[in-house]
């Protein structure tokens, strides 16, 4: 019995380990997570998949689907048309906020920015198209 008991907790721990690998390893990563109501969205992007993933204002959605080559691509010009890399973070305390944090791991736009602390004002229309660019791969794919 203790064996069988064994061989099932290695089981369920091999595949909790296994199932948070797709939100572990990816390429570009844009989150939107807090405020006075929290609300938590997140898009993970490895290759041409994407996992998306909504939870507030009563509603909770996941969703997979492909990422065009052509979608990539024009995310990837437009990271690099508003200079993502240049991008300057504030580093003053702001509460209550809805933080928007992007992460891209490989490429010539390499690097990791939020707003959590606000940006930078001669920044702020970079930042804002940018966040333009991820929100139309999510209204284009993502039906709620």
């Amino acid at each position: 019995m203790k064996k069988i008991l064994g061989i099932f907790l290695i089981i369920i721990t091999v595949l909790s380990c296994n199932s948070q690998k797709k939100y572990s390893d990816f390429d570009i990563s844009y989150s939107r997570s807090g405020g006075f109501a929290p609300t938590y969205e997140n898009l993970l992007i490895k290759g041409n998949d994407a996992h998306y993933s909504f939870e507030g204002q009563g509603k909770k959605l996941k969703k997979s689907f492909k990422v065009s080559n052509d979608d990539l691509k024009k995310l990837d010009e437009t990271l690099s048309k508003n200079n993502f890399r240049r991008i300057q973070e504030d580093h003053k305390k702001v509460y209550d906020n809805v933080t928007t944090s992007i992460n891209i791991k490989k490429g010539a736009n390499e690097g990791t920015k939020s707003d959590g602390s606000m940006i930078m004002p001669n920044f702020t229309t970079n930042w804002e198209n940018i966040v333009a660019g991820f929100q139309e791969i999510i209204n284009n794919n993502v039906k709620n």
